[in-house]
């Protein structure tokens, strides 16, 4: 199953002709800049990351898209390193929480302390109120602590004791996990997968990018010191807010709107899925598609976009029926006959 931007498509690579009818615009200076500050950040990661590439894509496309991403793997794949090289590339404010069963969600929130001072309770901020937070395996503590995460990943704010309490801006949940078949994970709730924009697979490397790690490490390369890597910040919150302004500007044209809704609709009417794309799932899919083709110097979206974004966007949000299962069927397969199923525009 991959669950990732399509590995042929390449923002760095020269943009497509545009589709008959489309008029591109030509994107402000502070936009052109933005895009290559964060197409800078790739090289950053790169310093500490070998290969990946998805993964640090869709990284990115969720940073525009203000939204969230879940990174899964086997433990020893660099999905905290991965993280952690974003974070130090973007000059924001960011905190990492390892998720332990005995985390508490006031741990994340923040709680009211006593202040003998003002003989009053005062609110103590907790780790989310961040710009990036890395959220380490998420699925080590108990749903009662992943919850808490829920109305600050979709309302941007916390409440505590009734009172709400804005996070700053921008803010995105960057969650790692490993896969559910693991001893001592609890699965994340539908309701919480749903929150997160993109949801990355990350394999396990190829032959030569796990020689070129080992090289790395024996000429003294160390995971936890960052700064000895070479990694510098090249992109900052500015650069975060003029791009997402920019993503807001790339056109949709009827026709790929309408390529959307037909395969959120198909994954609807699947006999293999219990639960199909939601019109949530299908304006993820738009925004994360319209980040892409920003990302790659255009304008506008053209079904590519949508197809490179489909499974990293989608199949997270799918449910398979368990005669399904059973039968070993895959949701990456499933939605794979989805989208082959749906005519391409032209």
């Amino acid at each position: 199953m991959t669950e990732h931007p399509s590995a042929a498509a390449d923002p760095t690579t020269s943009a497509a002709p545009a589709p008959a009818g489309a008029v591109p615009t030509q994107a402000p200076g502070s936009a052109e800049s933005a895009r290559a500050a964060l197409l800078a950040v790739r090289a950053e990661v790169a310093k500490a990351v070998v290969g990946q590439d998805a993964a640090v894509a869709g990284l990115l496309v969720a940073l525009l898209c203000r939204g969230h991403i879940l990174l899964e793997g086997v433990p020893g794949v660099a999905k905290t390193l991965l993280v952690r090289s974003i974070a130090a590339a973007l000059d924001i404010g960011t905190k990492r929480v390892q998720f332990t069963p005995d985390l508490m969600p006031g741990d994340l929130t923040g709680s009211l302390v006593f202040d003998a001072r003002a003989s009053d309770f005062s609110f103590r901020q907790g780790p989310v109120f961040t710009n990036l937070l890395l959220a380490d395996e998420i699925n080590r503590t108990p749903p009662k602590t992943q919850s808490a995460l829920l109305e600050a990943m979709e309302e941007r704010q916390v409440s505590v004791d009734g009172h709400p309490h804005a996070l700053p801006s921008p803010f995105m949940v960057a969650a790692t996990q490993n896969p559910v078949e693991y001893e001592g994970t609890y699965p994340l709730p539908e309701a919480q997968l749903d929150r997160f924009l993109l949801k990355v697979v990350l394999p396990l490397p190829p032959r030569e990018d796990e020689v070129q790690v080992l090289r790395r490490h024996a000429t003294g390369f160390d995971p936890r010191n960052l700064a000895a890597a070479g990694i510098r910040p090249v992109a900052g919150a500015a650069d975060l807010e003029a791009g997402a302004a920019a993503v807001q500007a790339v056109a949709v044209s009827d026709e790929v709107a309408g390529y959307v809704v037909d395969i959120a609709r198909a994954t609807r009417t699947s006999p293999s899925l219990a639960l199909g794309v939601s019109p949530r799932g299908a304006t993820a899919l738009m925004n994360t598609a319209r980040a892409w083709a920003w990302l790659s110097g255009r304008t506008y979206v053209t079904p590519d976009d949508v197809k490179a974004l489909a499974h990293a966007t989608l199949a997270h949000r799918l449910s398979l029926r368990p005669e399904a299962e059973l039968e070993g069927v895959g949701v990456g397969s499933v939605l794979d006959s989805a989208l082959g199923s749906v005519p391409v525009p032209r």
